[in-house]
């Protein structure tokens, strides 16, 4: 474990890729992604905070033809070219069961498992909030590395679930395209909300 040491913003140009000049990219190059990026990828991605380390973010990259056919169908008809034409497709889904999992990521606590299982909505509440969280992170890090991302709502979420996750206890959150991005394609930025618009200082 590093020292806990008192560090600095990272360097303007890390703040471009991860944010200022990032964009959510619509088509593709024809470059492909290793299956060793996917894999930092995912390394970097569950390194964030979940509660009590729950960690209930589930996936699958969607990289071969074959899988491809299968999803493409149950996107919503604006998203399925780009979702054809990207490099890798990721359904980012959560296990609604993430606590059974608790015994192995929060060991010190025994009784973590019964914060969370009390009733189905709670677990799926909470499944859904760690999940999201986890899906922020995962775009960060894909950025880091280098790739575009084009995340996505649009789709069959059950019969998503239903294709990749069968006889899981899954829920689809949302689902990523991959890869290195057409710039050419781009629209210009859309606005975004000023600071005094969307926050408060209490």
């Amino acid at each position: 474990m590093r020292d806990p040491v008192r560090r600095g913003p990272l360097p303007a140009e890390y703040a471009d890729q991860l944010f200022y000049e990032a964009r959510t990219h619509v088509a593709w190059l024809d470059l492909p992604v290793p299956d060793e990026l996917l894999r930092t990828l995912y390394g970097m991605a569950i390194m964030g905070p979940t509660s009590a380390n729950c960690l209930p973010l589930r996936l699958v990259f969607v990289r071969s033809p074959q899988a491809k056919a299968r999803l493409v169908p149950l996107m919503a008809p604006g998203n399925q070219d780009k979702t054809r034409q990207a490099p890798v497709t990721a359904i980012l889904a959560y296990d609604l069961a993430f606590y059974d999992k608790l015994p192995q990521l929060y060991p010190h606590e025994p009784a973590a498992a019964s914060w969370f299982n009390g009733s189905k909505a709670a677990a799926r509440e909470a499944a859904l909030r760690n999940s999201s969280l986890q899906g922020g992170y995962f775009i960060m890090a894909a950025r880091s590395l280098g790739l575009d991302c084009g995340p996505m709502g649009g789709f069959d979420a059950q019969a998503v679930a239903q294709a990749f996750f069968p006889e899981k206890p899954f829920e689809v959150n949302f689902i990523c395209n991959l890869g290195y991005g057409d710039g050419q394609a781009l629209h210009p930025r859309l606005p975004r909300l000023g600071f005094d618009e969307a926050c408060a200082l209490a």
